[in-house]
């Protein structure tokens, strides 16, 4: 399911952007929905949830998450950081292991370095 993605410019832009789909979509307060959540226990998600929120957001940013992507990631703010790399808006972020990261910049040609 594609959602408009125009005002997202960074990975702030990003990260609100998310919230607002998971908030929309799942009912869930935006105050449950900050930086330092944990992805599979504070954003009161399961897990099909969480991977239904990472396949919107790639078909959105017409990016592409390589195999173990949730298994990267433990805070909700990685999540968008990883998705705004991806997609061209940010940095590679240090938190990424070298071998996941290669993968990545490897499937989405807008990651940049």
């Amino acid at each position: 399911m594609q959602r408009d993605t125009s005002d997202v410019k960074n990975w702030m832009n990003m990260f609100r952007w998310v919230v607002k789909l998971i908030r929309d979509e799942y009912g869930i307060p935006e105050e449950r929905l900050t930086r330092h959540a944990s992805i599979d226990t504070d954003l009161g998600l399961t897990m099909e949830q969480i991977e239904e929120v990472v396949g919107i957001v790639a078909e959105s940013f017409h990016i592409a998450f390589p195999p173990g992507t949730l298994d990267e990631l433990v805070k909700f703010e990685e999540l968008c950081m990883l998705a705004a790399w991806l997609a061209g808006y940010y940095k590679r972020p240090e938190f990424l292991g070298a071998g996941f990261a290669a993968t990545a910049a490897s499937m989405n040609p807008s990651a940049q370095g």
